[in-house]
């Protein structure tokens, strides 16, 4: 039987896979791994771990039930009023979660974390700048807050598409060190590339962050409870309910082309045929080149991270320009509140971009902030991108997960994907479930 749609997945492909379901599209999913989302999974048992980093020892006992840990290799959290939980809401996949606020969201600054000022309130009280710069940072936000793109009138001279915002930072005549955790902690850039693009972006951005903040208040990052691994087994649940098939454990032997383009996948003897595929550049390794390297190291801790007010969660930024940096160094961190460690136990992740031929040296001054630290377990991992965009081949790769602690930069390659495949913008009332669907398990 001919399948429409291929698709050997990760979490992006998962998230896809439930989308194209709802579409009307055959899917076939297959994963060469044992388990739902690939490289952006969580481990457990925490033996696992151990053996998946080559450490021979088993866990101390000092570490509690293996079972009780499910681990992130890949650490994200979800803007609260992002595009990520948009599509569970739209899709309600959020019927099979559970999700707790991040307790707070910190930058570093002169060797010292500090929470991220989001609100007029806490800019004022905030230690990160002295009462003058508080004046104008407080215009700034109300400046971004009352800006919309359709109504000049709340420009202030400001031309969004021309204007860069690196201009706009002068006209409030703000400082380095507050244009660094502004960039960086609210508008979650990694680079200071974006100060000379137009602003419209930025503000959009900054606003993302303070409508997030505005839902629950203490940060405005989700996370959801037994970890990021119950993502993609969401995604997969919507997508089995209309009609999508799914095969875990399933090695792929050979992308099988015909005339330039895809027309099946091999395993095991068997061919499965399809219009079209996606896939992560690991299953396509000569269409996609190497353009980077990331190095995240998870972190088994016993105490919360000093100066957060004892967080069970929380996110710290280390903007570039403090650590002499051309990218940014984060640190996501959860915890037992999470049902993702034993009790008392906390895991944090590190990650930043590769930059020098000693990867470990560069992430130091996060692992600073951490000790002491029971365990840690190093990955570098290279990142790729698609030599070609699939147009002609209809095979479709998702770029490799960024350093970012969120799913803003994931759910732009989702939207990327679904144009290149379908021919049209990504448009989320595409993703509602047919109303007669909504309860469609009780239907199977």
């Amino acid at each position: 039987s001919t399948i429409v749609y291929t698709l050997i997945y990760l979490q992006r492909e998962c998230i896809l896979s439930g989308i194209m379901s709802v579409n009307g599209k055959k899917v076939l999913h297959m994963d060469r791994n044992p388990y739902y989302g690939g490289e952006s999974s969580s481990i457990t048992p925490l033996e696992e771990l151990y053996k998946r980093f080559g450490i021979s020892d088993s866990p101390p006992e000092s570490m509690g039930r293996g079972r009780d840990w499910n681990v992130d290799l890949i650490p994200k959290f979800l803007m609260a009023n992002g595009q990520l939980v948009k599509m569970l809401l739209y899709t309600e996949v959020t019927r099979y979660l559970d999700f707790k606020v991040v307790e707070g969201s910190f930058v570093y600054k002169g060797g010292k974390i500090y929470k991220v000022p989001s609100t007029e309130t806490e800019a004022l009280a905030s230690n990160l700048m002295g009462m003058f710069e508080k004046r104008r940072f407080r215009k700034f936000l109300v400046f971004v807050a009352n800006f919309d793109e359709n109504d000049p009138k709340t420009f202030e001279g400001v031309d969004p598409k021309l204007t860069t915002m690196g201009d706009v930072y002068k006209k409030f005549d703000l400082g380095q060190d507050v244009v660094d955790f502004t960039g960086h902690a609210l508008a979650l850039y990694r680079t200071d590339d974006y100060l000379e693009q137009p602003c419209l972006e930025t503000i959009n951005r900054i606003k993302l962050y303070s409508e997030s903040l505005a839902r629950y208040g203490k940060s405005p990052y989700l996370y959801p409870l037994y970890g990021l691994g119950e993502l993609p087994q969401g995604f997969a649940r919507l997508s089995a309910i209309y009609g999508g098939t799914y095969m875990l454990n399933k090695p792929v032997d050979e992308i099988v082309m015909e005339g330039g383009h895809v027309v099946g996948v091999k395993s095991e003897g068997e061919v499965a045929r399809c219009k079209q595929l996606i896939c992560d550049p690991s299953y396509i390794p000569d269409r996609v080149h190497k353009v980077g390297q990331v190095i995240r190291v998870i972190c088994v801790l016993s105490h919360p991270i000093k100066n957060t007010n004892d967080a069970n969660s929380c996110q710290i930024i280390i903007p570039q320009n403090q650590v002499n940096r051309k990218s940014d160094i984060y640190v996501c961190m959860i915890s037992y509140a999470h049902n993702v460690a034993a009790q008392g136990k906390y895991i944090a992740i590190a990650s930043t971009t590769v930059e020098t031929s000693d990867p470990e040296a560069e992430i130091e001054p996060a692992l600073e902030l951490l000790e002491p630290i029971d365990q840690k377990f190093v990955a570098i991992s290279d990142m790729y991108e698609l030599t070609d965009d699939g147009t002609e081949s209809q095979i479709f790769a998702s770029r490799s997960y960024d350093a970012t602690t969120h799913f803003e930069t994931t759910c732009n390659d989702i939207k990327d994907i679904y144009k290149r495949m379908t021919g049209s913008d990504f448009d989320f009332e595409n993703m509602k479930r047919k109303q007669n669907d909504v309860f469609g398990e009780d239907e199977q």
